[in-house]
This record gives C-alpha cells, sequence and structure tokens, in this order.
C-alpha cells in the first residue's frame, strides 16, 4: 500500500492551520503541526516531511531572526542540509510586500501564496511540487543504485586485472628466456615467432595497464615520476623501441624534432604508452604499410609532438568520440571495425594529467595526425 505523503504545517494561529488541514484534507495527506519556528525546524530535521507549508511571521525562538523573518530561516536552514534540501517549501503569508517574496526566493522557497489563498490553488500547487519531488527521489536513488554498480564494475575491473597481470608477467619472463637461448639455441624461425609472441604478449599488458588506469582517473589523477626529457631523444628510443614491429609491418617511420623543441617534464614511462597507443593504432587500423611520422616542436610555454600516418582516416564525426572508452566505429577501407577500446581514453587521460591536452585532425583516405600539447613544466597535481 502506497503512504501518504506527509506534510508539516506550521503557523502561530492555530485557527490558520486547521484552514489548512480541512484544505489539503482532500489529498490524503497525513499533516504534522508546528506552532514556532524551532519547533518547526526540528520536525523537519526528524521526520523529513514530503513538503512544509510555512508562514513567514511566527516565533523565532533561538534561531537569532526576528519573529517576523522566523518563516524565512527556517527555510533557510532546511535548504542548507542536504538530509532536507530537497524538501519543497510553501510559504503562506499575510506579508505582502515585495521584499517578503524576495526573501522567500533567497531563503530557497518554492512557492509563496498571500492569505487568504485560494484553496484549489493551493491543492494544484501542492500537487505539483509533491509530483516534482517524487521524480527527483527517485532520480537521487536511481543515481545511488548506479554509483553503486559503478563501484562494483570498477572493484571487479581492478581484481580482473590483478588476476591477469601476475600470469600475464610470468609469460613475458619466459618469452624473454626462450628468445635470449636461456634454455638452448633456437633457430632464426622459432626465434622470430618468439618475438612476434613477446610483442603480443607485450601489448596485452599495455591494454591491462590501460583499463587499470582509466578505471582509477575517475578517482584521482595519475601518479606520475617527473622527470625530463629531450624530445629527440625520447622519440628516437621510441622508433628503437618499435624497430621489429615496423620490420614485420613494413611501417616507414620517421623522425623529425626541430631546433628550437626544449627539455620537458614528463612521466616517461606513461608517456612512452601515450605514443606506442597512438602508434599501434596507425599500424592496425590501416590495410596496408603506413608511413609514420613522429616530430616535436616548441609551442608557447610547451611543446607539442605529432603522430602522423597516411592510413585510411577517421570520419569527422568521431573525432572527438574516440577519445571515450570501448568506442568502435567503422571507417571506410579498413580492415575492420575501428576500435579505440582503452588506448585512446587512456591518452586522454596521461595527457591531461600532465597539464597538456591531445586532439586528432583526419581526412578520410588522407591519413590522421594527433596532436599532444604538454607544458615545459607541468602542474605539481598528480605527481609522485
Amino acid at each position: 500500500m502506497e503512504t501518504a505523503a506527509c506534510v508539516l504545517v506550521a503557523d502561530d494561529v492555530e485557527a490558520n492551520i486547521e484552514l489548512l488541514t480541512d484544505q489539503l484534507a482532500p489529498l490524503g495527506l497525513r499533516i504534522v503541526r508546528a506552532m514556532d519556528a524551532p519547533s518547526a525546524l526540528a520536525q523537519a530535521m526528524e521526520i523529513r516531511p514530503d513538503l512544509c507549508i510555512l508562514d513567514a511571521s511566527m516565533p523565532a525562538g533561538g534561531l537569532g531572526v526576528p519573529d517576523r523573518e522566523a518563516g524565512f530561516e527556517v527555510c533557510r536552514r532546511l535548504k542548507r542540509d542536504p538530509r532536507t534540501a530537497r524538501i519543497p517549501v510553501i510559504f503562506v503569508s499575510a506579508l505582502n510586500d515585495a521584499s517578503d517574496r524576495l526573501k522567500a526566493i533567497e531563503s530557497g522557497g518554492d512557492d509563496f501564496l498571500i492569505k487568504p489563498h485560494n484553496r484549489h490553488v493551493l491543492g494544484a500547487r501542492v500537487r505539483s511540487l509533491l509530483k516534482l519531488k517524487g521524480a527527483t527521489d527517485a532520480l537521487e536513488e536511481s543515481l545511488r543504485r548506479l554509483r553503486e554498480v559503478q563501484k562494483a564494475r570498477d572493484d571487479l575491473t581492478r581484481m580482473v586485472v590483478h588476476d591477469l597481470k601476475t600470469p600475464l608477467t610470468s609469460m613475458l619472463a619466459t618469452l624473454e628466456m626462450l628468445r635470449d637461448g636461456d634454455f638452448g639455441a633456437v633457430p632464426e624461425g622459432p626465434a622470430r615467432a618468439l618475438s612476434d609472441v613477446e610483442g603480443k604478449a607485450e601489448d596485452l599488458l599495455g591494454l591491462i595497464h590501460n583499463l587499470l588506469d582509466v578505471t582509477r582517473a575517475a578517482e584521482k589523477p595519475l601518479a606520475l615520476a617527473m622527470e625530463p626529457i629531450a624530445p629527440l631523444a625520447f622519440l628516437s628510443e621510441l622508433e628503437y623501441d618499435w624497430a621489429l614491429r615496423f620490420r614485420q609491418e613494413q611501417t616507414t617511420a620517421r623522425v623529425e624534432v626541430a631546433d628550437d623543441a626544449p627539455v620537458f617534464q614528463a612521466d616517461k614511462a606513461i608517456l612512452k604508452r601515450v605514443f606506442s597507443n597512438l602508434i599501434q593504432n596507425a599500424i592496425t587500423h590501416s590495410p596496408m604499410p603506413v608511413t609514420l611520422d613522429l616530430a616535436a616542436r616548441r609551442d608557447g610555454t610547451g611543446i607539442v609532438f605529432t603522430v602522423a600516418d597516411d592510413g585510411p582516416g577517421i570520419p569527422e564525426e568521431y573525432q572527438e568520440t574516440i577519445f571515450a572508452a570501448f568506442t568502435q566505429l567503422s571507417v571506410p577501407n579498413a580492415p575492420r571495425v575501428f576500435s579505440s577500446g582503452l588506448g585512446l581514453a587512456f591518452c586522454r587521460v596521461a595527457v591531461e594529467d600532465h597539464g597538456g591536452r591531445i586532439a586528432v585532425a583526419s581526412v578520410e583516405g588522407q591519413g590522421s595526425t594527433f596532436s599532444i600539447w604538454l607544458p615545459v613544466e607541468p602542474p605539481t597535481v598528480g605527481k609522485a
């Protein structure tokens, strides 16, 4: 059975309370009464009514305001407290100055009726505000449940990530030992296969790290271990790390660093993951070998890196969407549906936590250029 809505009626004149009670009777409401401001406030805090009807003028008691403004003070205190802030308040008062209406609005009141009021208008206002509060409460409850589901999902994600990392790390160590001949010489053909498997396992480990970092991003910034980085050395090291994969995929990589490109502060390991995600996407989602241009130059108070490819490009309508987690889109002439997964979502998180920004410019059929702007001296937030 549905519980009747509760309405608190506060007025220092008993006859006025009786009148309001009679007028509200057809609505089937449960009425709670108060005859001064302190008791009205106390009952509202205790029973949390669905709606309050207050007289502006009533005994203020110890609330520290004139009696003429006691109802406004009750409303102010209710609206300041998160537990009662959503309770609608209607003022029914003999006060009719424009200043009184203004005080009602400033205190957070939802409606203002002048005595003597029309009972039908009062009923309509009460029904309307009760419906609005019901909808607001339902929305708040849905939001609370959604947060609970998100927290459970995030907790599960962390557990899964931990369980995946442990065996994968052991696999990578074993693959490296096999490739290096620790268990005996490996012929050239099997050695290339082992290198390929090791590369794919490293990619999987990177995806696991991306998943964990994107999940944590909603709670706190990444912990960054800052160090000075020289742009040319950084891009050259990145090119060296990807050399085997470039040969396997027949990718041509070119590095160009302007003379004015400054040394900057960043977390090198995280930044390498950002560039690796961009390189991985360029190689994976092109139907033919691509040419990659890695460049850096000064830009204002920072440095801008670009990662450009001559692949199939990204449709304009998707060029912002791709930075969201688990995005999928169909790119014409690409070998399969393009999925940014968590890679580009991680890129945005990592770059923004460095105090920078990431963007993409692309024309279908003419490739894509990702731009990363980073400050020379990033903010201190998130530094390890």
